[in-house]
């Protein structure tokens, strides 16, 4: 679910703009574009969902604030990728080198 909320460029414009670490209401988050507060709103849904976002009551508004932990699990997981095709790509030029060398 987190790779799929991560897949919107206006999701991504969202947490961006939360990475502030200030949370903010929908007010604020639309403030300079062109989204629509239901825009904004079903995106928030989204990120909810997928626990990169939760909301805090502040009188009669709900701010909105970024949850770092997913964001850090995906790092992670994409490092770990990273790592293994490094490796996979290292032990390729190695046989090819073997082989190169095998052949003069």
């Amino acid at each position: 679910m987190v790779f799929a909320a991560l897949g919107d460029e206006t999701r991504l414009a969202v947490l961006t703009t939360l990475s502030s670490g200030e949370p903010q209401s929908i007010a604020r988050l639309t403030a300079g574009t062109t989204l629509s507060r239901q825009a904004v709103t079903k995106h928030l849904r989204v990120l909810q969902g997928a626990g990169m976002v939760h909301s805090v009551r502040a009188g009669r508004e709900h701010l909105f604030a970024l949850e770092t932990k997913p964001i850090e699990d995906v790092r992670r997981y994409l490092e770990a990728i990273a790592t293994q095709r490094d490796n996979a790509l290292m032990r390729l030029q190695s046989g090819v080198e073997d082989a190169v060398h095998g052949l003069s």
